[in-house]
């Protein structure tokens, strides 16, 4: 069960997390007992309670499908798998991919969080979008203008009285 710091004796989780912990208003939150990180209020790491195994889910919007060939990686469950998200599982005395990992991480970091925070990892300001101006149109000169065609107005006359 996560003990409220989301360290454990797991060396892997605690390199992991403190890698995700470098990124721009990251924090921890720990919904069900279990350890995540978000950005913003969106989690864009789950990685789970403390125990001797590494068990950890990130959106990977781009390489889901080349992570999901890899022999400890399967489709996140609940439904997230349908949006990107992937779960991978290590045992106690498994050496995890910890630079993969990395990468992974970062992936899911840049699909969740603001524009503006991701463009701090680059050190830019977002530049927003310009609208391409259209060069205005050649004016026409001026041509006369007439007057409008109008009907005689009908006189109303008033009937005499006799």
């Amino acid at each position: 069960m996560a003990n409220g710091s989301g360290v454990n004796n797991n060396p892997h989780r605690q390199a992991l997390r403190a890698f995700a912990l470098g990124y721009p208003g990251s924090h921890e939150d720990f919904p069900w007992g279990e350890l995540v990180l978000k950005v913003k209020g969106k989690v864009f790491i789950f990685l789970g309670t403390d125990g001797a195994e590494l068990g950890l889910s990130v959106k990977l919007p781009q390489s889901n499908e080349a992570a999901l060939m890899m022999p400890f990686a399967k489709p996140t469950g609940y439904g997230l798998g349908k949006s990107g998200w992937v779960s991978v599982h290590f045992g106690p005395k498994e050496k995890p991919p910890l630079e993969l990992l990395r990468q992974w991480i970062d992936e899911s970091y840049r699909a969740v969080a603001p524009k503006k925070l991701v463009a701090q990892l680059e050190g830019t300001a977002p530049e927003k979008p310009v609208a391409a101006k259209k060069p205005a149109a050649a004016k026409k000169p001026a041509a006369a203008k007439k007057p409008a065609a109008r009907k005689p107005a009908k006189k109303k006359t008033a009937k005499r009285a006799r």
